[in-house]
């Protein structure tokens, strides 16, 4: 039996979903000047020419993955702890737990994470994810909780560490992770 128009399109929107995660991954370890169709042809699985039939060039490929690392990276998790009613300290616990289960588990999250951080030091996505921990630390370090210091450069220390980590989770099979307690104790005070 023919297949419906819906379920064609439904296998259109899959295929490309399977392309730009796929690619995600690759663009992530690779680079987009260290990419070539071919390798990433290989890499998905499937032939060059069904890559070209969604996307006209590799340029137009790595455009579409960046412009949703943010998304892939979960920014918006950051959002929604960032807003609870709660203190800081318990903000940032929840926020590291989160980021290394999510780094030690989900290769798509710390090609987000890798890419995003790109996108920030490139000036082509905002810095929201420093902004609003930003926010957090000067929280804490009002509340007590959190380390004195510069909060912006506790920040970028803070999202440097998880970098690193995404981008080992990506190179490598064998490095020693880090815990949420490690990641959490960047910013907080010993108790």
């Amino acid at each position: 039996m023919p297949k419906s128009e819906k379920r064609c399109q439904e296998i259109r929107e899959e295929t490309r979903n399977l392309i730009v995660r796929k690619s995600a991954l690759y663009f992530a370890r690779n680079g987009f000047s260290g990419t070539k169709i071919s390798d990433l042809s290989k890499h998905i699985g499937i032939a060059q020419g069904s890559i070209y039939n969604y996307f006209e060039s590799k340029e137009e490929l790595f455009a579409e993955v960046y412009s949703i690392s943010d998304k892939i990276a979960g920014v918006h998790k950051l959002d929604t702890v960032a807003k609870l009613p709660l203190p800081a300290d318990k903000k940032i616990q929840m926020l590291s737990d989160h980021i290394i289960k999510n780094i030690k588990k989900d290769e798509m999250f710390s090609a987000g994470i890798a890419l995003f951080t790109q996108r920030m030091l490139e000036g082509e996505a905002d810095n929201a994810f420093y902004k609003t921990t930003e926010k957090i630390i000067k929280s804490g370090q009002k509340e007590g909780c959190v380390v004195a210091g510069n909060a912006m450069k506790l920040a970028e220390y803070y999202w440097g560490v998880v970098y690193l980590y995404a981008l080992k989770s990506l190179y490598t099979d064998d490095f020693t992770m880090i815990t949420s307690g490690d990641l959490s104790r960047i910013l907080l005070r010993d108790k």
